[in-house]
C-alpha cells in the first residue's frame, strides 16, 4: 500500500506549522524559547512512540503525561495564552469598522492628537521623561485603575504638567482613553524581551511591555536623550516630530 498526502494532509501540517510557529513567538518573547524546544522533542517522541513504533505500554505513559502537561501549560503560560486570545479578538472589534466611517469621531482625533503631539514636542526640548498610553480597542482598566483617576479634557499643558519633574503624578503612564486624560501615575508590565537596546531605559521596556499584550499606541519621552519612541505590538522606535503625528493619526483610525 503507497504512502499518499492529499490536499488536505498538506493544509493539515501547514495549520500545525503555524501553531508551532505562533507558540515559538511567543515563548521567545517571554524568554522561555528552550521551553519551547522541549516541548517539541517530548511531542516528537510521543508520535514516534504511540504511532510509528505502536508502544502500548511506553504510549499509555507517554499519554498520561500528555493529559497533565498540557493543564499544567496552561497555568505556567497563561498570561500568553491570554495574550494571544486577546490580539485575535482585536482584529474583529466592530468599534474598529465604526470609528473609520464618522467623520465627527476623526476631527476629535486630530484634535487630540495635535495636543498629544505638542506635549511631546515641548518636554522632547526640556528633556522631560513622560509615558502616554494611548488605548483602541481592547480595555486595560487593570493597568489605567493602577494610578490616580483625572478624566479630564486633553491639553498640551496639563500633560506637561503631569510629566514635570518632582510633580506626584510624573513617574508612571498617563492613559488616553476615548478622548479624555483618564488616568496618570500608572504602573505597567516591563517587557522580558532580551533584545532591546541597552540604551532603553525603564520606561521603554514598560511601553513594550504593555503593546506586547495590548493593541494600544505608547509613546516615550527619553529624559536621558530627548528623543521620542512609540511602541506598537512588539516593535519600539524613535520617531521625529512629524512622524509622530503621522503615525498617530493613521493608528488611531485604523
Amino acid at each position: 500500500m503507497g504512502f499518499q498526502i492529499g490536499l488536505k494532509d498538506i493544509i493539515d501540517i501547514l495549520l500545525v506549522a503555524l501553531l508551532l510557529y505562533q507558540a515559538y513567538r511567543l515563548l521567545k518573547q517571554s524568554g522561555a524559547v528552550n521551553v519551547f524546544w522541549g516541548i517539541l522533542i517530548f511531542i516528537v517522541l510521543w508520535f514516534l512512540v504511540s504511532y510509528v513504533f505502536a508502544l502500548e505500554l511506553t504510549g499509555a505513559l507517554f499519554n498520561r503525561f500528555i493529559s497533565v502537561g498540557a493543564l499544567a501549560l496552561i497555568v505556567i503560560f497563561q498570561d500568553e495564552i491570554r495574550q494571544l486570545f486577546s490580539r485575535l479578538g482585536s482584529q474583529v472589534n466592530v468599534d474598529k469598522l465604526q470609528r473609520q466611517w464618522h467623520k465627527n469621531k476623526e476631527q476629535s482625533v486630530d484634535k487630540d492628537v495635535m495636543q498629544i503631539v505638542l506635549a511631546c514636542k515641548n518636554m522632547a526640548k526640556t528633556k522631560t521623561g513622560a509615558l502616554i498610553v494611548i488605548t483602541r480597542t481592547q480595555s486595560l482598566n487593570e493597568y489605567a485603575q493602577s494610578g490616580e483617576a483625572l478624566d479630564a479634557i486633553i491639553s498640551a499643558r496639563l500633560i506637561e504638567n503631569i510629566f514635570f519633574k518632582n510633580t506626584p503624578l510624573h513617574d508612571g503612564a498617563l492613559f488616553v482613553t476615548n478622548g479624555k486624560l483618564r488616568s496618570a501615575a500608572c504602573i505597567l508590565p516591563v517587557s522580558k524581551n532580551q533584545n532591546i537596546p541597552q540604551h532603553y531605559g525603564l520606561r521603554h521596556r514598560a511601553a513594550l511591555g504593555l503593546s506586547e499584550k495590548s493593541d494600544a499606541i505608547v509613546i516615550v519621552v527619553s529624559e536621558e536623550r530627548g528623543d521620542i519612541s512609540v511602541a506598537i505590538g512588539e516593535e519600539i522606535k524613535t520617531v521625529q516630530i512629524a512622524d509622530l503625528q503621522k503615525l498617530l493619526i493613521e493608528e488611531s483610525m485604523s
